[in-house]
């Protein structure tokens, strides 16, 4: 067996409700003074209210920062741990979305170290220490509440990374109550994204794909690909959502482990350059990156197929890779997930430039089970087309 580490979130609390009584799971370690780092919406909402009040009502101060866009750039960064310094707080809370998560990762990294931004970027450069941190998802996809990966947008469309064990938050907290509200496309985006860390996780060419994120990866196909449909179509449906939760957490673990690859490179220039959500980003991609990669991975696409399709099962084993991916883009349109590149206005001629800008993400190209080069990736930018 080849050696690995494997580093994950410390303390795990999945609970529905779990939010209304936040002050009792993580209080303490918070400290008096909280930082809670949110988007406007979920604000507006009235997602974070009931842990909010808890916090107060316990003794804690809190200063908001509610200014968290997707694709957080280094500006919002920036502020966020102004207000952190402003209110001399002693823990960080992050509550939201994959994009708050990110933000709120970097902050306790900036708010608990002298080390600037520009000295953790890439793989474990980020040294700390960080203030305490507690990270509530209020989405089934990013997995970021147990990833030790932040990604903010520099310069305008490139996504830059910290990926390091030190912004591991020390607790995260599920409470599935709080996805219920998340309209269809959003649940259906997300919880694609959870499918392709699975994926990805699973055939990840890393020195480091262990025995653990392949289980963990495994688990969460069948929870995904069981209650993804039922919780797009009924987004009320407590039962559905808590299966997403936990799948959208072990996929997390999983390729927090055995990192993603080439649909994540290829999905970056398109959520970077025409901001299309990191979910619905892609899904634009996945089926023509699994279909060019099937040379490689066609026996390990095959191992994972009845997992999110039980159908699959039945399926001759040297034809089971080829109906996973036929599958996935049967699932994509069931969603109603736009299929194609062109159906979120991207023109034909962007493509050399997304190519381009892919092969900046060698962090990510280098686990792929297969290469991919420059013309590849133009190939598969056309093929997605």
């Amino acid at each position: 067996m080849n050696p690995f580490v494997f580093n994950t979130t410390p303390s795990i609390v999945f609970r529905s409700g779990a939010a209304g009584q936040i002050d009792r799971h993580v209080g303490a370690l918070l400290g008096p003074r909280v930082l809670l780092v949110t988007d406007p919406g979920l604000r507006k909402l009235g997602l974070c209210d009931p842990a909010v009040a808890a916090l107060r009502n316990a003794g804690h101060e809190l200063a908001v920062f509610d200014a968290v866009e997707p694709d957080p750039s280094v500006a919002t960064v920036i502020a966020a741990v102004q207000a952190g310094i402003d209110a001399r707080v002693t823990g960080v809370l992050g509550f939201g979305g994959g994009s708050s998560l990110d933000v709120a990762k970097v902050a306790a990294l900036l708010l608990g170290s002298d080390q600037p931004l520009d000295e953790a970027w890439g793989v474990n450069n980020a040294q700390g220490p960080r203030l305490p941190l507690v990270l509530v998802p209020t989405t089934a996809g990013t997995g970021s509440e147990v990833t030790p990966v932040a990604i903010l947008t520099v310069g305008g469309d490139e996504k830059r990374g910290v990926s390091s064990p030190v912004i591991l938050p020390d607790i995260a907290l599920l409470d599935a109550e709080l996805t219920r509200g998340l309209p269809p496309s959003i649940t259906a985006a997300t919880g694609v994204d959870a499918m392709v860390h699975a994926i990805e996780a699973y055939a990840s060419a890393s020195a480091n794909n262990n025995p653990l994120s392949r289980m963990l990866a495994r688990e969460a196909l069948r929870l995904l690909g069981a209650n993804i449909e039922t919780a797009v179509a009924d987004g009320a449906d407590l039962a559905a959502r808590e299966a997403m939760l936990l799948g959208s957490m072990l996929a997390g673990q999983a390729f927090a482990n055995s990192p993603v690859a080439a649909v994540h490179a290829l999905a970056y220039p398109v959520g970077g350059i025409f901001h299309i959500p990191h979910g619905l980003s892609n899904a634009l991609v996945l089926p023509a990156v699994l279909r060019f990669n099937l040379p490689a991975a066609a026996a390990t696409y095959a191992e994972i197929a009845a997992d999110a399709f039980p159908q699959l099962a039945d399926t001759p084993e040297d034809s089971r890779a080829e109906a996973f991916v036929d599958a996935l883009k049967t699932l994509i349109g069931r969603l109603q997930m736009p299929p194609r590149l062109r159906d979120v206005n991207i023109p034909q001629d962007a493509l050399p430039r997304m190519a381009a800008d892919a092969m900046k993400q060698q962090r990510l190209l280098v686990n792929n089970p297969r290469p991919v080069t420059e013309a590849d990736a133009l190939a598969i930018y056309t093929e997605a087309w």
